[in-house]
């Protein structure tokens, strides 16, 4: 059940960048960039979980998957803070 569980987020996460990615080309909107990076990064977390707790349960992955969820939040709080003053 939690592979389902797992499974989800990544798609779920993976179609918000798909779409946040997608508003932006067509707007130029920057915010829908940083959100849309942010989620790129979420994603990637989630597969790394998905890898972590399916495909190499004996490893621990965990200061990869928290340190890309860590940067893809970065992200997003540096794209605020850069389009915060336009």
């Amino acid at each position: 059940m939690a592979e389902i569980a797992y499974a989800a987020c990544a798609i779920t996460a993976g179609l918000c960048a798909w779409l946040l990615l997608r508003a932006f080309m067509r707007s130029r909107f920057r915010l829908l960039l940083w959100g849309g990076l942010c989620f790129v990064g979420l994603t990637l977390n989630s597969v790394l979980l998905i890898f972590d707790k399916m495909v190499f349960p004996t490893t621990d992955l965990s200061v990869f998957r928290l340190s890309m969820a860590l940067v893809a939040l970065l992200v997003l709080l540096a794209g605020l803070i850069l389009d915060g003053d336009a």
